[in-house]
């Protein structure tokens, strides 16, 4: 799904891998969730269909029950017909060149830190943790933005420091694992557990530090379904591991290290994903997707 280069009369300025960005007359920014999919640090060539209408409609949801926390970039849903539902009208900030990461659980890259020397982004844990364990209490363990195709690493919180200065990256810490915490619990309370999430601030014109991009989502977070978690393995889930895990398998015949482009998705990988999406959406905001 290409972007295109004008939108209603809008100037396209960006496009990453699942959004696009356009400018207005007034200085804002218009914020297009696309449907298309990333994985790997690869765009893949099948969309999934109404992922980014997913992916909005989500993001507001949690926008309004985060808004005591930390404010954030949503000025309204009014935008150009041809985009409707799946893009917001927005703040434009100064973002931090920092993923701003809030793990509850270990799994994933964290996993794979925690195996090579017992710590996740400078933050030493507890010995005998597992794939899917439930850590003793949230962690930030942030990353370096990469620039499309590139991987995203992980950093220490020194390295934020080293960033954005002491304040900033004290700030982005704090509210990272408070909004972490707030998701956390409302989660829960829906039978799903949030494994992790990435979340991204800019400042405001004041200095303020404002929530921004995507929030809690499939493609941002990991979502486990609560009365099937059991550490030692990996969890069912509600977000794109399905689509890792095709990838990875045999049946894809796809060599993630080879530089290759990944292979275009089965229709049945694609249904069961949106599938999933649509499930993370219901369970979450008790609504039902259309």
């Amino acid at each position: 799904m290409t972007a295109p280069s004008e939108l209603a009369g809008l100037r396209h300025l960006h496009s990453g891998k699942v959004r696009d960005l356009y400018g207005t007359p007034d200085g804002q920014l218009v914020m297009v969730a696309s449907d298309r999919m990333s994985a790997f640090d690869f765009v893949l060539p099948t969309p999934i269909p109404d992922k980014g209408a997913i992916l909005t409609q989500l993001s507001l949801w949690w926008f309004e029950r985060l808004a005591d926390l930390v404010p954030n970039h949503v000025v309204s849903t009014d935008v150009p017909a041809q985009v409707a539902g799946r893009a917001l009208l927005c703040r434009r900030l100064d973002m931090y060149p920092v993923e701003c990461v809030a793990r509850g659980y270990l799994t994933g890259s964290g996993l794979a830190d925690y195996l090579a020397d017992g710590a996740v982004c400078g933050v030493a844990l507890p010995a005998g943790l597992l794939d899917g364990s439930e850590l003793p209490e949230p962690i930030f363990t942030p990353a370096s933005k990469a620039d499309l195709g590139e991987h995203d690493e992980n950093v220490t919180y020194d390295d934020v420091v080293g960033t954005v200065g002491d304040r900033a990256a004290a700030d982005l810490r704090r509210l990272t694992l408070a909004v972490y915490g707030r998701a956390r619990d409302i989660a829960r309370e829906r039978g799903v557990i949030v494994a992790d999430t990435k979340l991204e601030f800019g400042r405001g014109p004041g200095g303020e530090i404002v929530l921004a991009d995507e929030v809690l989502t499939p493609d941002s977070s990991r979502f486990w379904p609560a009365d099937g978690w059991q550490p030692g393995r990996a969890q069912p889930s509600y977000d794109k591991q399905f689509v890792r895990d095709w990838l990875t398998s045999p049946a894809s015949g796809w060599d993630r290290h080879s530089g290759e482009p990944p292979p275009p998705l089965p229709e049945d990988v694609v249904t069961r994903t949106r599938t999933k999406y649509v499930e993370a959406y219901e369970r979450l905001t008790g609504r039902t997707w259309a």
